[in-house]
């Protein structure tokens, strides 16, 4: 269960990228993720074997912020733009109606759709169909940058599973199954600076109501203008501001559910911006969390056995709750159309 904590616990993973990797190293960070997961919910991870830096996350993130509001409209999730095909990847504008939500974004999934028979076509929303792109022209090296970012936490987290499955008391290749056709998201955030102050008296204002994620895993890339905070056991929201080189790394409910209740999916929300955090550009802030999915038809159990649950059932009662699959009034509709 979650305990008492005043910042999160750092995690290195320079293990990852050694040419031989001693099996012992291995189940050392294995046992250190499983005492993280136990405990905090939530880690800063350094040094992981990625070839991108947080430069290279953030400038992608500002270049598509960056386009047109008619151009990214027209990759908006078909809840926001009638006329679009896209259900489930794609863009989704700030949604003013909803306090505590004040943000854009722009979802990724795995470059190459699954080969096998899409289960969930004949669904409001179909978890495999393919990415959508801007179509301006200086972009398509962007697209091909964004897909080597999907790639490589993709591996990044079949890794962090395998480690994890040693230190759960199974085979390596335990959750190898969560692997096929996954439909792992990379997803863009852009919460806008906003003009009104960001307190109201001793009220705390959000950009990012509390929640828990409600997957396996998530590895976040957050910028320096900070705001995100972790719930600890005792009530108390401990911020999490921007360590340099890591990423942060966190369990879904999912999760908990599969490590059998050993690991806990931690509460967790952001602060608006309070001035001075604002980033140079005056673009506000800036996150990209990669949120590790199983494929749609996956069956995904307790290790300790159980009947499991169909991911693909399982994130489509979750998506009721979020609000960017949340049917808007015809009104609302025409507001986010792109001027013609």
């Amino acid at each position: 269960m979650t305990t008492s904590f005043s910042s999160l616990p750092i995690v290195d993973l320079s293990t990852l990228s050694q040419t031989i990797q001693s099996p012992a190293s291995l189940v050392a960070l294995g046992n250190q993720l499983y005492d993280v997961f136990a405990t905090t919910g939530f880690a800063y991870l350094i040094n992981a074997p990625l070839s991108f830096s947080h430069e290279d996350v953030f400038k992608l993130a500002s270049d598509f912020f960056g386009i047109t509001h008619a151009e990214k409209m027209s990759l908006a999730k078909k809840t926001f733009v009638n006329s679009n095909t896209n259900t489930y990847r794609g863009y989704f504008p700030t949604q003013s109606g909803h306090n505590g939500n004040r943000k854009e974004g722009f979802e990724i999934g795995t470059p190459k759709t699954p080969q096998h028979a899409a289960v969930g076509r004949h669904l409001k929303f179909n978890l495999d169909e393919a990415n959508v792109w801007p179509e301006t022209a200086n972009f398509v090296d962007r697209r091909t940058q964004l897909e080597m970012q999907h790639h490589e936490l993709q591996a990044l987290s079949a890794t962090l599973l395998s480690l994890l499955a040693v230190a759960l008391g199974k085979p390596a290749g335990y959750f190898d199954a969560y692997l096929d056709d996954s439909l792992s998201t990379l997803r863009l955030l852009h919460y806008p600076p906003q003009a009104t102050p960001a307190k109201k008296g001793d009220q705390v204002e959000l950009c990012c109501t509390p929640h828990t994620d409600s997957g396996i895993l998530t590895l976040l890339h957050q910028d320096k203008t900070g705001g995100l905070e972790v719930l600890s056991s005792d009530g108390k929201w401990v911020a999490a501001p921007y360590v340099p080189g890591s990423i942060v790394v966190n369990i879904g409910d999912l999760m908990g559910e599969v490590s059998g209740g050993r690991f806990v999916a931690t509460m967790h929300r952001v602060r608006r911006d309070e001035g001075g955090r604002m980033r140079p550009d005056g673009m506000g802030r800036f996150s990209v969390p990669f949120f590790f999915e199983p494929g749609e038809s996956c069956v995904v159990r307790s290790v300790d056995g159980g009947d499991g649950v169909v991911y693909g059932e399982h994130v489509r009662r979750k998506m009721r709750d979020w609000v960017e699959y949340e049917d808007l009034p015809d009104s609302e509709h025409a507001m986010g159309l792109p001027a013609v």
